[in-house]
């Protein structure tokens, strides 16, 4: 068995671990830790990532750099996505993590995100040899590729992050009309490619915290199974009826409905409009669901 390697996956909304060992082409967890730190709360295009972000995504990096030391990592591939890549001062922040966690960050195009997740989606699909649509709801960005088997052949990363239309749209109208004109181009894109025929024959796989929690709120999780979740199938309609039940409630609310994380419950409107108008554009009535991702691709790439 290989030595133990760990990733780290620092997103706009929350920060993951995942400590493990190489055996072959395969992983065996050790150990898998999230903390929501809502990095890209309160960003702002001058400044950059606020303070009190700051203040809580070093903090939960402390943690895992605890972790780090009791497991004996030796070797970690720690990365860094939208939020950081967009900020004025996501240098400034990345030395910082450096010098309070000795944890170092990289920063990481859309492309190479979307590419590590498509690895990471993978790994964990029942089947792995047929075309498949794959979109990665982020905290700053949605991420979409298309791929014959492993081998990525379209690839785009978009402004459609949960946390930035959360903060940055009024309502979920203007949040709509935001989704729903940046999908078209892509599909316009695809179409030009003359990609159509495959989008029109692949499967639809929707991965990281959008896609987990509407698989877990439509097993009614009150607990988080990852077994149940990962490959779990969702229809349109299964997910439309989850937003008109979502909508209207407070915040409180939702959080009472199982399979709801803390930290998700002004989120999942966001991430639900971008789950909806990505099946209706693109022409899906399922939705497949993994819980492997960002977080896997990036320690399978170690």
């Amino acid at each position: 068995m290989n030595e133990l390697v760990a990733a780290i996956d620092l997103g706009t909304n929350s920060a993951r671990l995942l400590i493990g060992f190489r055996d072959g082409k395969d992983l065996i967890p050790v150990q898998i830790k999230r903390h929501i730190t809502r990095l890209g709360g309160g960003f702002k295009k001058d400044t950059g990532i606020s303070d009190s972000a700051v203040e809580r995504t070093i903090n939960a990096l402390h943690d895992f750099a605890d972790l780090l030391k009791k497991h004996r990592v030796k070797r970690c591939r720690a990365v860094a996505t939208s939020a950081v890549r967009d900020a004025a001062n996501g240098r400034k922040f990345v030395g910082d993590v450096y010098k309070n966690t000795g944890i170092a960050l990289e920063i990481i195009d859309g492309r190479e995100e979307a590419l590590l997740t498509l690895r990471g989606v993978i790994s964990g699909l029942n089947n792995k040899n047929i075309d498949y649509f794959v979109f990665d709801v982020g905290g700053g960005s949605t991420e979409y590729t298309l791929a014959n088997g492993k081998s990525p052949i379209f690839s785009v990363s978009l402004p459609l992050g949960v946390v930035r239309l959360t903060e940055g749209k009024s309502c979920p109208a203007a949040m709509d009309e935001k989704i729903t004109r940046e999908l078209v181009k892509v599909l316009a894109d695809v179409e030009k490619a003359g990609m159509t025929d495959i989008l029109s024959n692949s499967k639809l796989v929707g991965t990281a915290g959008t896609a987990t929690t509407l698989a877990a709120i439509h097993l009614k999780m009150e607990e988080y199974d990852y077994g149940r979740v990962n490959n779990c199938c969702l229809s349109i309609d299964d997910i439309k009826k989850m937003y008109f039940e979502l909508e209207p409630m407070s915040l409180e609310e939702r959080l009472k409905l199982p399979g709801l994380e803390k930290g998700r419950e002004d989120l999942i409107i966001a991430g639900t409009l971008i789950t909806i108008r990505t099946m209706e554009i693109f022409g899906f009535r399922q939705l497949s669901v993994s819980d492997c991702g960002l977080l896997e691709g990036i320690i399978l790439s170690i």
